[in-house]
């Protein structure tokens, strides 16, 4: 018999694993939902602080007190759950056979739950009020449904499931958000299953993209006894497909799911291939994070700058701007006549957005300030992850750029980024663009998550009125420039190309 214990998330309880409890249990499987202290658990004894280190005694308590003889361990964390279930499955890994993400984060040692709030202005106001005797102790719950999205995509939730989450919500003891997970490695021999809800932004072709950028964090993802389901809803899977959450579990229990495939070195991961171009080299030049490919001519000539997605890790080689997909695409600008350039920027975490646009717009002057270009015929070209730094240059639209381009990119950040305020919302930006030309490219078999916030951007376009031509793949992935070499694929390229430098026009022309 498989016994699983199930640990809830953020400002939740018991009563969320209810319908799903119930139908473990009619499988023939044990279910034990772990009430946490200050949830919807007992209160900690008075004059004590809620921490971390409560909530995982809360979980052991429940491992301790299954008979081990004849069941198998199972243990659930979702959300902020995955914090004490792994800090109890480290304390206890012998008797824990597998432990499932459910929508989680991966944390490692020495990692507070905070690092995983959505929110960064919530995050950076917590840590500041860490230690202060006068700070509020716990954070409020959300008080309404769509208070709730802020904390993962509601999708699929029925409306009266919403009121009861919001009526039965707790708030959070904020030392179980600051207090840092301590684990001893012991974990590590533990069988792991990640569930993705592909509605709240994450999907399994994300995460084989990113073990291909070769992110050591990521790297023990490859290992067989690592697999992984998606459920196509929301951040609240318990709620919203509670039969479909079940027999994932039981599934999950019996070793089954997805497996990602390791990065072989004898062939190249899809952001290494090839170019599906045969372009000529142009002189290039590097100029601190920006590279110039210089095209042959005496004048002042109008510039690219192409603008990588990611997030990327800090510390992988090669950079983006020695990808072949994106020095391709600037030797196509320099053979059409055009400066290209390449930035590598610090989107190494969703929480870079920031430091990341501060790059591109410094990267816009350096390249702007180079006596070979002219600094009024300039373009943008975004891919990828890199999509909402367009918002920026959408929202208000300096008269030198002449054209703004994006490829296969985020229009919106996803439910699970974080991105809560105003800015970085390319679909919104679109509204004030005005009469700057945009060229879409889109794909045709493009990841669904990233696909809707095409579709809602072209149709904000359209409402707006926006300048958009939309240069289509239709059997096209997602970086189909190296995975899918197709004539196709190379049609559109030129295509896209090809706008992108005619509307960059003649000097003093718009």
């Amino acid at each position: 018999m498989t016994a699983f214990i199930l640990v809830s998330g953020m400002f939740t309880g018991t009563h969320v694993w209810q319908e799903t409890t119930a139908r473990l249990t009619a499988a023939g499987a044990e279910a034990h939902a772990v009430a946490l202290t200050g949830l919807d658990g007992p209160p900690g004894p008075a004059g004590t602080r809620t921490d971390l280190e409560t909530h995982i005694a809360d979980v052991l308590a429940v491992i301790d007190s299954i008979d081990a003889t004849d069941r198998k361990i199972v243990l659930v964390g979702h959300d902020y759950g995955i914090h004490p279930a792994l800090g109890a499955a480290d304390r206890r890994a012998p008797r824990v056979d597998r432990i499932v993400y459910l929508d989680s984060g991966m944390p490692g040692d020495g990692v507070p739950a905070l690092a995983a709030v959505p929110d960064q202005s919530l995050r950076e106001r917590l840590a500041a009020a860490a230690g202060d005797a006068d700070a509020d102790d716990v954070l409020p719950p959300p008080a309404t449904h769509d208070e709730w999205r802020l904390w993962g995509s509601t999708e699929g939730v029925p409306g009266p499931a919403l009121d009861r989450l919001t009526a039965l919500a707790a708030p959070q003891p904020t030392g179980t958000l600051l207090q840092p997970l301590r684990l001893t490695g012991a974990v590590a021999s533990v069988p792991t299953t990640g569930v993705l809800c592909t509605g709240n932004g994450t999907s399994i072709e994300m995460v084989q993209m990113m073990v291909g950028f070769g992110d050591p964090a990521l790297r023990a993802l490859v290992d067989p006894r690592v697999t992984f389901f998606e459920l196509a809803t929301g951040h609240w899977p318990m709620l919203s497909s509670p039969a479909g959450l079940t027999d994932v579990l039981l599934r999950a229990a019996a070793g089954e799911g997805h497996r990602l495939e390791p990065v072989e070195a004898t062939e190249p991961p899809p952001h290494l291939r090839p170019f599906l171009l045969d372009v000529p080299e142009a002189p290039r030049e590097r100029h601190g994070n920006v590279d110039l490919h210089l095209p042959e001519a005496e004048e002042p000539r109008p510039a690219v700058l192409f603008v990588h997605g990611g997030p990327v890790p800090a510390d992988a080689r090669p950079t983006p701007r020695d990808w072949p997909t994106l020095t391709g695409y600037a030797r196509c600008a320099a053979a059409g006549g055009a400066v290209g350039a390449v930035v590598d920027h610090r989107l190494h975490d969703l929480s870079d957005y920031e430091r990341a646009a501060a790059d591109v717009a410094a990267a816009v002057e350096r390249v702007r300030a180079d006596p070979r270009v002219d600094a009024d015929r300039v373009a943008l070209w975004f891919f990828s992850g890199g999509g909402p730094i367009a918002a920026d240059w959408l929202d208000a639209p300096p008269s030198w750029l002449r054209c703004l381009a994006a490829t296969y990119p985020v229009l919106a950040p996803l439910p699970n980024w974080g991105l809560s305020g105003g800015r970085f919302h390319p679909a919104d930006a679109v509204a004030n663009a005005g009469a700057l030309p945009v060229v879409l490219t889109r794909v045709g078999l493009e990841m669904p998550e990233i696909a809707a916030t095409v579709e809602k951007f072209l149709a904000a376009a359209e409402e707006c009125g926006a300048d958009v031509e939309v240069v289509d793949v239709p059997h096209g992935h997602h970086a189909f420039e190296t995975v899918d070499p197709t004539d196709e694929s190379r049609e559109a390229v030129r295509r896209a190309m090809r706008a992108v430098l005619a509307r960059l026009g003649r000097p003093g022309t718009r």
